[in-house]
């Protein structure tokens, strides 16, 4: 399925899904904010080792299914399929854009 994003969270899935972190720093600002898991981690520098943190242990890929903007948001349901108990998974994730790149995600269940 084909999902219409903008660049920035086009980027984020790509990444995810070949576990790159270091292409985040062309989506992420550098005072970007994620909330998952109930954890918050602030700064790209933390958002990098969240991920190769994350990859190495759920070792997930995300599908896309559909994308809406809602206020100044963009949610996303996705198909999160790995290493973790219930896969896989419906996820959505909350993104908050400020310009090219993004400011905010939030992941729940």
């Amino acid at each position: 399925m084909s999902v219409d994003l903008p660049t920035p969270i086009a980027i984020f899935i790509d990444a995810e899904n070949r576990g790159d972190a270091e292409a985040l720093a062309l989506c992420f600002a550098q005072d970007a904010v994620v909330r998952d898991e109930g954890r918050t981690i602030e700064g790209l520098a933390a958002i990098k080792l969240w991920m190769a943190e994350t990859k190495r242990k759920y070792q997930h890929t995300m599908e896309p299914l559909a994308s809406a903007p809602k206020d100044d948001k963009t949610i996303l349901t996705t198909r999160l399929t790995g290493n973790f108990p219930g896969s896989p998974l419906d996820v959505r994730f909350i993104f908050g854009l400020d310009g090219n790149k993004i400011a905010s995600l939030e992941i729940s269940s």
